[in-house]
């Protein structure tokens, strides 16, 4: 495999943990938001990622994958309705409805999203060391 698919493989995974970073900044974003109805009530937004086969036809065939972002969805876990008639969002019989976003889930999401990352970054890293090694064998 050279080094370029491996840095692709990398750049993927790096891509792939952008956007579940960037959905975990829009739940955390919007954990106290209040709607007037539950089809109004932002719901917690999940990303969908793939996994990409590619076949190398160096190192004897060996397989390569990578991750793609399919989309982006909503969850359907349940918002909460809670009783607040002086609220200007309230319905008629008093409600407003709050996001469905756990905030405990989310940051898990988001840690585990950062330390994915820094692996790639790693990957990544090291990839250019072995370069600039090799770089430096031809000199000699």
């Amino acid at each position: 495999m050279s080094f370029n698919r491996i840095y692709d493989i990398a750049g993927s995974a790096m891509r792939a943990q952008t956007v579940r970073l960037d959905t975990v900044a829009s739940n955390l974003a919007n954990v106290d938001s209040m709607a007037g109805s539950e089809e109004e009530a932002f719901r917690a937004l999940k990303p969908v990622f793939t996994t990409v086969y590619k076949r190398v036809q160096e190192a004897g065939g060996l397989g390569a994958a990578e991750v793609s972002i399919s989309g982006v969805v909503q969850s359907d876990r349940a918002v909460e309705k809670r009783l607040e008639p002086d609220n200007p969002l309230s319905d008629e019989q008093g409600f407003v409805y709050l996001s469905n976003v756990n905030t405990v889930e989310e940051m898990a999401d988001m840690m585990s999203a950062s330390r994915n990352f820094e692996t790639s970054v790693e990957v990544m890293n090291r990839i250019s060391s072995m370069q600039q090694g090799l770089l430096r064998l031809g000199q000699g």
